[in-house]
């Protein structure tokens, strides 16, 4: 899967540029220049990002370019981070000489040394601006290889052909069935739609992709409560989502009339709608709806409401937002829960061993129970067939190659209707180990630390940004376990399901084989390339002569760094993390002088301090 960070990193270093155009006037000759063209071209290869990303799930070679465009994006912010670091490295200086009177005789030599030392600095960073053009000229070339679409400006996610998703029906075999929960599931929908008889009930159904909600939807659409003297209608929704569309299919479905194939006729289409569950009491299933646009369910809904009093619309989605867009109250949104090991090697038995001998069942037993748990609770496709060779078992699904993944519709239709935004802080949450519970403020300030939310109102609105971006993905089932605060409705804590932990690994996969360090493992230097952040469970190599850790120098680029659970002391170096926007030297023994050092981090925007031992604050 391509990497969705890149549009926000490009759109970053544009605006930087502008501003570096903007306000510096003294730079080394030709630097504007190349800036203004670097801006130019970058914002040239934003317009095609879309297309790159999503052709990126299946071309590994447009995957490797916008790869390198992000590695060269990120190398050009570094660069920027230099630019200012010296920028204000000068500032400091200056307001710390001496008075002009008590440097008389020798304030020609230390101007000197300064100024030199200015234009020697200016001239480096003008070179590694040159290396970075170099790279990006390369870049933007290839870029017409690819024949990519441009995208125009639009706030809408980019509709999907229907043709991603199966078109599902509302048949079913119940010897298909497994897990007994889900039967407890339908009868208390059931009974709910049962009690209530007043205007048309709208029930959804929420999760993730390969939960079981359109099975969940099938039971109830065939449940004998509906059997008699109820019009059953079943309406495959998907993307994308067109008024017209979904009425004509209604209509036919209901056996008035045919209407022709027209998108355009939404007024014809929705007034035969009306006619057609006009006085009737039905049964509406819309299956796997996407659209949040409630201008386009409103029209539906209004004709939809001239049904019998008690008529009931039931929807199954991904998205909390949906459902809830939609009128659903609270009490009418259900969860399904996960299959549990025993119940996924039931399925699996089913439909991958049917009239196997026993023999052969007992030879895919070890092997079907472990891709079973392997599930934890998903129902995804990839884990059915004839076992893919039985090597699903033995890797993560991030490891797997493109073809394989090809085979999980479910997430990568969730990955791809996200925003660039959403795309990049869902698949940065990897950092976090499988299963781990991840505090929902510390994880919205790390994205704030990377740059992956952007606001002009300061850091309040940044936070209230990233606690909507949390809001959403959660909405969207890509998070579970939710803990919500005492006081309030706000995310406290979550957790990512394995598979969908699995899958985020793989956006991100990356080759080491360029990476290398003496000191460190390729496996972390990429990560930290990837993420700007360490492993949640690193650990530091060891002087063990005194005991002491070092900052390596493979670690320059890093944004988020944890001493927690890491380091006993602040290690050696990491005044060099110039880079550096959030660190957590929590239960660390932290001394006046080692947050000195700290204090010359100049781009740090959070600092945490937390029970590290600290007696005084230096000035």
């Amino acid at each position: 899967m391509a990497d969705a960070i890149i549009s926000e990193v490009v759109g970053r270093i544009a605006t930087i540029l502008e501003d570096k155009i903007r306000y510096e006037v003294n730079l080394v000759r030709g630097v504007k220049d190349e800036l203004q063209n670097l801006s130019k071209k970058f914002n040239t290869i934003r317009e095609v990002l879309d297309d790159a990303e999503k052709r990126g799930v299946k071309d590994q070679s447009v995957k490797s370019w916008l790869k390198k465009l992000k590695a060269t994006a990120y190398e050009m912010e570094d660069i920027l981070d230099e630019w200012n670091y010296s920028l204000l490295k000068d500032k400091m200086e200056a307001s710390a000489e001496p008075e002009p009177e008590q440097k008389i005789g020798c304030s020609f030599i230390r101007c000197s040394c300064l100024c030199f030392k200015k234009v020697s600095v200016r001239h480096d960073i003008a070179k590694k601006i040159e290396n970075v053009k170099a790279m990006l000229e390369q870049i933007y070339k290839e870029r017409n290889d690819f024949n990519f679409v441009i995208s125009l400006p639009t706030t809408d996610p980019v509709p999907l052909p229907e043709s991603q998703r199966e078109q599902s029906t509302s048949s079913i075999d119940f010897n298909d069935i497994h897990g007994s929960g889900i039967f407890k599931k339908r009868d208390d929908i059931v009974k709910n739609m049962a009690l209530n008889g007043g205007n048309t009930q709208i029930l959804s159904i929420v999760g993730t992709g390969g939960l079981g909600k359109t099975t969940l939807a099938k039971l109830i659409f065939n449940h004998p409560h509906f059997d008699k003297n109820w019009l059953k209608i079943w309406v495959c929704v998907s993307k994308p989502f067109v008024v017209a569309v979904v009425a004509k299919n209604i209509v036919e479905l209901v056996g008035k009339e045919k209407i022709p194939p027209n998108n355009d006729q939404k007024e014809l289409a929705l007034q035969k709608l009306k006619a057609s569950v006009s006085g009737k009491k039905y049964i509406l299933v819309l299956d796997d709806v996407w659209t949040e646009d409630e201008d386009k369910w409103k029209d539906l809904k209004i004709n939809l409401g001239y049904g019998a009093a008690g008529s009931k619309i039931l929807v199954t989605t991904r998205n909390e937002g949906v459902a809830k867009m939609m009128g659903t109250l609270d009490d009418d949104i259900y969860h399904p829960k996960e299959l549990n090991s025993e119940e996924c090697w039931s399925l699996l038995c089913a439909s991958s061993l049917a009239g196997k001998s026993k023999e052969e069942y007992k030879k895919f037993e070890n092997v079907g129970k472990k891709i079973a748990s392997k599930c934890k609770g998903l129902l995804l496709q990839l884990f059915w067939g004839d076992f893919c060779g039985s090597r699903i078992w033995k890797s993560e699904i991030w490891q797997l190659n493109n073809e394989e993944v090809k085979l999980f519709p479910h997430l990568v239709l969730s990955y791809n209707e996200l925003s660039p935004v959403l795309k990049r802080c869902i698949s940065y949450c990897v950092v976090y180990p499988k299963d781990h519970r991840m505090h929902a403020g510390t994880l919205i300030e790390e994205w704030m630390a990377l740059g992956y939310i952007r606001s002009d109102s300061g850091n309040g609105a940044l936070e209230l940004k990233g606690r909507e971006n949390l809001r959403n993905l959660a909405m969207r089932s890509l998070f579970q376990d939710i803990e919500k605060s005492e006081l309030g409705d706000e995310i406290e804590w979550c957790k990512m399901h394995d598979i969908v932990h699995d899958f985020a690994l793989f956006l991100r996969k990356k080759d080491d084989k360029e990476s290398s360090c003496q000191v460190c493992e390729s496996s972390l230097i990429s990560h930290v390339q990837e993420y700007q952040s360490l492993p949640l469970d690193y650990k530091p190599p060891v002087d063990e002569r005194d005991r002491i850790c070092h900052v390596c120098g493979c670690m320059k680029s890093l944004r988020v760094l944890r001493t927690t659970r890491i380091y006993s002391t602040i290690p050696l170096g990491i005044e060099t993390l110039i880079h550096l926007r959030w660190l957590d030297c929590s239960y660390t023994a932290l001394s006046k002088d080692g947050l000195e050092v700290v204090c010359r981090l100049y781009f740090l925007q959070t600092l945490l301090l937390s029970h590290c031992e600290l007696t005084e604050i230096p000035q």
